[in-house]
């Protein structure tokens, strides 16, 4: 799949313990249907499914992304995302290596977080990386070892430094998406905005 800006307007990550109700492919063929542009299986944290349930539900949530056409991008798992050909992966600064990821990876979707102005240098040394997740920017319940906010001030400062489109991510709802939207970011990355929502198709509306 050819990767476009576009692709990071709302992008959705979820695994099956962000789910409070209902099941996680009921609700990423809502969000699907009501307009998503991109989604992030991401199984991490506690009631999270493990091997041979992870990878089976990884393979109906990608069936789900090919039907509508959207993304499908597997957060940290190399080898899952290899197994699947995932459209992409996304990792972090701690997880394997970037430039090893990317070997890995040719001609597909790689996204990488960044957090500060050191982290965005150096990726922006790395042409074949697509996208830079940046954040958090509030405070999130998601990540237990999330870093301190960095906030929408800081989010601009490294929209701009950045060479590659930015999704920006952690404790994104909708009171505070229209100030984000303001700081020349591509996207904005959402777990229980949606997950959580009592009206998914509109969630999704209003993050756009």
């Amino acid at each position: 799949m050819i990767f476009n800006s576009e692709q990071l307007s709302v992008y959705f990550i979820a695994g099956t313990q962000d789910i409070k109700w209902g099941t996680l492919p009921h609700i990423l063929e809502q969000a699907l249907k009501a307009g998503i542009t991109c989604f992030q299986y991401r199984e991490k944290g506690s009631g999270s499914l493990k091997g041979q349930a992870m990878k089976e539900m990884a393979r109906t949530c990608q069936k789900l992304c090919r039907q509508y056409q959207i993304p499908f991008i597997i957060n940290d798992d190399v080898a899952l995302a290899l197994e699947l050909n995932a459209d992409g992966i996304h990792v972090g600064q701690d997880d394997q290596a970037i430039q090893e990821v990317l070997a890995l990876f040719p001609n597909k979707i790689v996204g990488l977080s960044c957090y500060d102005q050191a982290e965005v240098m150096n990726a922006n040394a790395l042409p074949a990386i697509s996208y830079y997740g940046i954040g958090p920017i509030y405070g999130t319940q998601s990540k237990q070892d999330a870093k301190a906010p960095i906030g929408p001030d800081k989010l601009q400062e490294l929209t701009k430094l950045s060479t590659k489109p930015v999704v920006a991510i952690g404790g994104i709802s909708l009171a505070n998406r229209q100030t984000l939207r303001k700081t020349g970011i591509d996207g904005i990355s959402v777990i229980s905005a949606l997950t959580q929502a009592e009206n998914l198709a509109a969630a999704v509306q209003a993050l756009r």
